[in-house]
């Protein structure tokens, strides 16, 4: 008659163990939840860093290639030559 009551006691402690470290131990739901807005928290940030990596990178490009635009638009716009140059104009 009593181990009828010792293996559902055993039992029952087993799932009180089991359901304590669910909600205290290592790897716990609270925790896991905590590690969950910390990711997407990061994820927002590093989404925000690649915008601004991309817009950085743009403005190393357009320095990069910038002079040319420049000297491009002078030219056309302003009509401005360099040093030794003669500016020919056809006009319509």
């Amino acid at each position: 008659m009593r181990s009828r009551f010792v293996v559902p006691i055993v039992l029952v402690l087993l799932l009180v163990l089991l359901q304590f470290q669910l909600w205290t131990g290592r790897g716990s739901v609270p925790e896991v939840a905590q590690l969950q807005k910390k990711l997407n928290d990061q994820k927002e940030a590093n989404a925000k860093a690649q915008v601004a990596n991309e817009r950085l990178e743009s403005e190393v490009n357009d320095l990069k290639e910038g002079i040319e635009m420049v000297e491009e638009r002078a030219r056309q716009e302003l009509g401005m030559v360099k040093p030794n140059e003669i500016l020919v104009q056809i006009a319509k």
